[in-house]
């Protein structure tokens, strides 16, 4: 039967499945067989031969029918399943049920009353099967015949030929971790490839990702309370084969090698079997580790009593993830992830010879959820250099996306892995590696280190993006705040790209148009103290760039700060309030300036310097007297900001999206938590190695500011016995909770860096009922990532002197207002006395100084590091589902149905 024709009687049978009037009986295999023996033979043809508009007739006017078809086609998959050995005729018609529920499950999703339809049962053909039937649900059935499938000799897996009588194999004895679908974790053999394997894999994988799509169907509340019971039984105990299955995935993604040929063009010769496999695979991936069979509700309930305990619900996908531990493991996946990533910055001689693959969203996730999950995993990644191997494809695609609002997505996951990482160590002593590849980034040519990549990119985002990616302003300064006590040296470029955010950042208009904007400067001008404190000797360029826009750091100790200064600054700059818009960059504009610029207005300065000193005086004398009052208020002023965030930002709404390749879909996505709710503050609590031990419930305290009095006046420690030993596991607590940390070493100036010592606190405060509202609202992702109230709220704020105050006080000057004081007369001598005029001579006087003595008493290392909360996991399963809608474009299987976890947008 040609295609055109299997399709126009494919099509009739739909018809009259529809007219008739009366059920048509379900032992009538006649009528049947003929929806799965004579079916399409392609799955474009099949979403061709059945229109969803045909499927949504059927299911209100025939649904007996419909149901009928459903469970026939579940009930032959099953016979199919248990037949010791399925002949090919079985499997052709194995394919056809598998097409026809790809096709027609996302509109039985669409109807709450039939999504209960798939946990009934199958109805009993006779009584001698009755009771063995009457308690196994339709989806589990369903489930399980898929899963046998996958592992079915001379179908899904090669057939293996075993010694002695039983050379045959027989499905209900075959052991199917020996029929792994590739070498790599868990399974050292790899078979042959082999293409129709590989595409009968794709089907029934694609069904079960569909299957698992029920959560596309549920708004964000329910979503939240329900648990997708398909991937609970997908990745339970149940399902005999959940770690064949969970090995075959990962390793199938993992060896995957697009350029595996030498051969240029060869992709467009020969269709590659592995590609499509390898996609859908990693969506399933992606969905089934994100999802923990609780629900979100219960998640937050056993975080706050961790003694309840219930494996009912265990998902064994993240279990056998958190339990991989072999390095050559570790690498296997690193390296197939590294290779994908990078897959799109390959460069050529030869213009688009070398395949190219789109899968780096997926690829991501993937990696997130591989580092959240198990923590021996990302050390690994971070002891060596490979960790760069993922970081450089992901700036790349931060910046290609900047500008695209449609891939806002793609900003947050990338930013947030970067986020996650920038809290070890390890992960800025390796940005010091200087950068060499020849990836054509769209940012300023420059000759540095990955820390200069990290930070002309995170500029060119900020100066240069989507001005929905405001928000994230935050959580880029962070990154940067993070690494700086380990990065030697910067170049010049890069210098003078963090004054220039200094200098827009410290604007008045732009500090006091929201309530949390200072935040930005304050961890700017802690990035320059950890330089100035701990990187010194290499760091010219940037004391040198300190040095040049001093006045930026005098302004900013003498801001305007009475009311009627702060009335005045808002009212001139009024229209600029609703979007942040940085002064033109002209540090490489002005080399000749060098010399006029680094004369002095003595009486200016003077005066600048004796106004901080007395105020450096009144907070110094004040840190030594700071009382558990002090902290109380600091910790209740806190609450109250994370209260104000947490409100909904009704206004400045803007839909993100990802969009599919043609580029005329759009998906949006549910605002982020807080940067204040995603990471936690490390702080030194003690000198010693064993400091850990002594943390107990009793030393629970309010959050501190990151450079408060409090920390300043502590000392480093001088204990270095557990500081190279890294963390094991992360402590999760709840989204409203600041845990507090130590980074400190007495070898604080060395070569190698800072080596920290972890000590763990929690704060006592309560949850954010008013954010976890906030969730279950479909919003821009971008209007609600961040601590900083940049967009207007629902109750209008105003900036006052007390408030200007309040947080001035905060602002860490001491140690660059102390170092202006010592050097900015010594250059200025120098070049006076030895006519020093060019940079390169300037620098040279810079790098042979030393500030030893002079400067304050080295502040402790803070860092911010990434927590998992149930605000993150709620974006994070709004945009998998978003992902993994807009990339299922061919068959479009879900396009034309009526989604309710985000709004999609059709241009």
């Amino acid at each position: 039967m040609g295609s055109g024709q299997s399709s126009l009687s494919y099509r009739t049978a739909f018809v009259q499945l529809r007219n008739r009037t009366q059920p048509i009986d379900a032992n009538n295999d006649e009528f049947w067989d003929q929806f799965w023996c004579d079916g399409p033979t392609r799955i474009s043809d099949m979403f061709a031969s059945v229109p969803g508009s045909e499927i949504r007739l059927l299911r209100e006017e025939s649904p007996g029918n419909l149901a009928t078809l459903c469970y026939k086609a579940v009930e032959r998959l099953a016979q199919i399943a248990e037949a010791s050995f399925p002949t090919t005729q079985d499997q052709q018609t194995a394919i056809n049920c598998v097409r026809l529920l790809t096709r027609i499950i996302p509109y039985l999703f669409e109807d709450p009353e039939w999504r209960p339809f798939f946990w009934s049962v199958l109805p009993a053909q006779n009584e001698s099967n009755s009771q063995a039937t009457s308690s196994v649900p339709l989806a589990q059935t369903l489930i399980s015949s898929l899963c046998d499938l996958l592992f079915c000799p001379d179908f899904t897996v090669h057939s293996l030929t075993k010694p002695g009588p039983e050379n045959v194999e027989d499905m209900h004895t075959i052991d199917s971790c020996e029929y792994i679908w590739e070498a790599g974790v868990g399974f050292a053999q790899s078979p042959a490839p082999n293409a129709q394997h590989d595409a009968n894999r794709t089907e029934i994988i694609r069904l079960l990702l569909v299957c698992f799509s029920e959560t596309m169907y549920l708004t964000q509340s329910e979503a939240r309370s329900e648990v997708n019971k398909w991937i609970a039984f997908f990745s339970g105990p149940e399902n005999r084969h959940v770690l064949p299955l969970f090995t075959s995935l990962l390793n199938v993604v993992c060896a995957y090698n697009p350029s595996s040929s030498s051969l240029p063009y060869n992709h467009l010769m020969f269709t590659d079997s592995r590609e499509p496999l390898v996609e859908v695979a990693l969506q399933v991936l992606c969905v089934t580790l994100e999802a923990d069979t609780h629900n979100l509700d219960s998640m937050e309930k056993r975080r706050l009593n961790s003694s309840t305990s219930d494996d009912s619900g265990t998902n064994l996908f993240l279990n056998y993830l958190s339990r991989i531990h072999r390095d050559e493991d570790f690498s296997f996946i690193l390296e197939g992830i590294s290779r994908l990533l990078n897959n799109p910055l390959t460069q050529t001689y030869l213009p688009g010879s070398a395949k190219k693959v789109e899968m780096h969203q997926e690829l991501l996730i993937l990696f997130w959820r591989i580092c959240d999950i198990n923590k021996k995993f990302m050390y690994y990644v971070l002891k060596s250099s490979r960790v760069l191997d993922v970081l450089v494809p992901i700036l790349y695609h931060l910046i290609e996306a900047r500008n695209d609002k449609s891939q806002l997505g793609l900003m947050h996951i990338g930013v947030f892995i970067i986020l996650l990482l920038s809290g070890e160590r390890n992960f800025g002593v390796r940005l010091n590696k200087p950068y060499t590849s020849r990836t054509a980034f769209d940012i300023t040519v420059f000759t540095g280190n990955h820390a200069d990549l990290l930070i002309i990119v995170f500029h060119k985002i900020i100066t240069t993006g989507h001005q929905c990616l405001q928000p994230l302003f935050d959580c880029l300064i962070t990154i940067i705040d993070n690494v700086s006590p380990y990065v030697k040296s910067l170049s010049m470029i890069s210098a003078s790209k963090l004054l220039h955010l200094t200098e827009a950042f410290s604007q008045p208009w732009f500090l006091y148009s929201a309530p949390n904007n200072y935040q930005l400067v304050l961890f700017l001008l802690e990035v320059f103290n950890n330089m100035i404190q701990y990187q010194f000797d290499g760091n010219s360029c940037l004391v040198y760039s300190i040095i040049r826009k001093r006045q930026v750091f005098y302004q900013l100790a003498n801001l305007p700060s009475t009311d009627e200064d702060i009335r005045e600054i808002m009212s001139a700059h009024s229209s600029l309030r609703r979007r942040f818009e940085v002064p033109p960059d002209t540090e490489e504009d002005e080399p000749e300036e060098e010399e006029e610029d680094l004369e002095l207005d003595q009486n200016e300065e003077k005066a600048t310097e004796d106004t901080f000193q007395d105020k450096n005086k009144e907070i110094v004398a004040s840190a030594g007297e700071e009382s558990t009052e002090k902290k109380q208020e600091e910790g209740v002023e806190l609450k109250n900001g994370d209260v104000a965030e947490a409100s909904p930002k009704d206004e400045g709404k803007e839909e993100a999206a990802a969009t599919d390749k043609s580029g005329n879909l759009q998906t949006s996505l549910v605002g982020t938590p807080s940067l204040a709710s995603m990471t936690t503050d490390t702080a030194p609590v003690g000198s010693s190695a064993d400091a850990a031990e002594r943390v107990s419930g009793d030393d629970l305290h309010s959050h501190e500011g990151p450079s408060s009095p409090i920390h300043t006046a502590l000392p480093p420690s001088n204990d270095v016995s557990g500081s190279r030993q890294l963390e094991e596991t992360f402590a999760v607590a709840d989204a409203s909770k600041i845990k507090e940390k130590t980074d400190t070493s007495s070898d604080q100036k060395s070569n190698e860096g800072i080596a920290p010592t972890d000590t763990t606190k929690e704060s006592s405060k309560p949850s954010k009922k008013s954010q976890s509202r906030r969730m279950t609202t479909t919003s821009t992702v971008a209007s609600s990532t961040s601590t900083s109230a940049r967009t207007t709220t629902t109750v209008p704020w105003r900036p006052t002197a007390r408030w200007v105050a309040d947080w001035r006080e905060k602002l860490p000057l001491q140690t660059i207002m102390r170092m202006l004081q010592v050097l900015v007369p010594q250059v200025e001598k120098i070049c006076i006395e030895k006519s020093l005029k060019d940079e390169p001579q300037i620098l040279k006087f810079l790098q042979n100084g030393t500030l030893v003595g002079l400067l304050p008493v080295p502040h402790p290392i803070l860092i911010r590091k990434y927590q998992s909360n149930v605000g993150t996991t709620v974006w994070f399963r709004t945009y998998i589902w978003g992902v993994v809608y807009l990339r299922n474009s061919d068959p479009p299987i879900w396009f034309d149905t009526n989604v309710h976890l985000f709004e999609v947008q059709r241009s």
